[in-house]
């Protein structure tokens, strides 16, 4: 096989150590380097003094982050890739091996570097990312606090649609001070709720023990904290947003896309299109594609592949939103392939169609255009014509068609 580079290095990365492999025209040299910063700086000085223009690592969960950016200050090239697709024969396996398997891959030019985004989106990736876990925690908490209601007899929930709004928490914190009486309590009701104040005071009469009460004021306090995180976070976010303000707007067009989920979107993604030849491409790379499985003719599973799961996750939520909406291309492209296929096969055929507007709409620098509700009723005018006169008349009855005119 033609060597296409000379000089290279392969690196087998564990949590605790680094087998590297180094191939030169003079032949390979083998170190095994720890992993505090003091030897990977040792393993980079190695790299540099061996003259390696290629350095590649497996996607080990994140043991390859830190190695990565020691690398890229120092312009090596360093290529992250796929575990999946450098797999060696089984048997006779150990770090030396797979190093030196990976460095005669990458001299011949047998592996394709994964998509790693420059310094400045993986910090922005690392923000949002925490914004979202944290989000969730906030409302893991929530659902903790109101097993605690629940367990108290208490069933605010019952008539108040959100028990953490204003006056479902001036009531909470009453209670949490030893207010027993349901007529006062039922007074913290603000606006649409005043008009149920009856019904609160039947869904405020329970039995809260002093250590459910002790629970719902930490975890009251616990939420607080979060709200405030995620504004501080809002905020950092807001800053590093601010040179991406006219692609966030062109991805707001887009049904189900709101501002959260287009900042998550371009945090996973980017903007720059050009990495990603077709939208095809950026939708198989986010695993937001069918999986192909064929053997004998025979198709088996379609399963999507595995992808990025933060951006997966993104577009199914903007799926769903979407197809809440009314009169819009993609709410009926939902709706039409969960009848035949079921929610969870709509939301992600949903999610490849949001991805592919992305990749068009950042690559033409244009909004979203709409083709209508009655797009798919629009293609197939005439057999819907057709098969709905051939069930009428099956009924007996006799039809005639005429134009509207306009």
């Amino acid at each position: 096989m033609e060597v296409l580079h000379e000089r290279c290095c392969g690196l087998d990365v564990h949590k605790k150590s680094i087998t590297a492999c180094i191939i030169t025209p003079k032949g390979k040299e083998i170190h095994t380097f720890s992993t505090m910063t003091r030897n990977l700086i040792e393993l980079v000085d190695w790299v540099k003094d061996n003259r390696c223009s290629h350095v590649a690592m497996e996607s080990t969960g994140d043991y390859w982050k830190p190695i990565y950016n020691l690398l890229e200050t120092e312009d090596l090239q360093p290529m992250v890739v796929n575990a999946q697709h450098i797999k060696t024969v089984p048997g006779r396996k150990t770090d030396v091996k797979d190093a030196e398997w990976i460095a005669r891959l990458l001299r011949h030019g047998l592996v394709q570097g994964s998509f790693i985004p420059n310094r400045d989106q993986r910090e922005l990736k690392e923000v949002v990312r925490y914004r979202r876990s944290i989000v969730e925690e906030r409302t893991r908490e929530v659902n903790r606090l109101q097993k605690v209601l629940e367990g108290g007899n208490i069933k605010l929930s019952s008539v108040a649609s959100n028990v953490l709004g204003v006056s479902g928490r001036n009531m909470l914190e009453a209670m949490i001070k030893g207010e027993e009486d349901t007529s006062v309590l039922a007074d913290f009701a603000l606006k649409k709720l005043k008009d149920k104040k009856e019904d609160l005071k039947l869904a405020l009469e329970g039995l809260l023990g002093a250590h459910q009460l002790f629970m719902l004021e930490k975890q009251l306090a616990h939420i607080d904290y979060l709200n405030e995180l995620i504004s501080k976070l809002d905020e950092e976010i807001e800053k590093r947003m601010t040179p991406f303000a006219e692609e966030l707007k062109l991805l707001d067009s887009i049904p189900g896309v709101g501002k959260r989920t287009a900042e998550q979107i371009i945090a996973e993604v980017g903007t720059d299109m050009s990495r990603f030849p077709t939208p095809g491409h950026l939708c198989s790379w986010a695993g937001m594609t069918p999986g192909h499985d064929e053997s004998a003719g025979k198709k088996k599973s379609t399963k999507t592949r595995k992808g990025n799961k933060k951006l997966r996750s993104a577009l199914t939520e903007a799926a769903k939103a979407a197809a809440r909406k009314k009169n819009n291309y993609l709410s009926a492209q939902y709706h039409r392939i969960a009848a035949r296929r079921g929610k969870n096969k709509a939301s992600i055929a949903v999610g490849h169609t949001i991805l592919s507007l992305v990749h068009i709409l950042l690559t033409r620098k244009q909004e979203y255009v709409d083709l209508g509700y009655n797009y798919f009723d629009e293609r197939k005018k005439d057999s819907l014509i057709k098969n709905s006169i051939k069930k009428l008349e099956s009924l007996g009855l006799v039809v005639s068609v005429q134009e509207q005119i306009a």
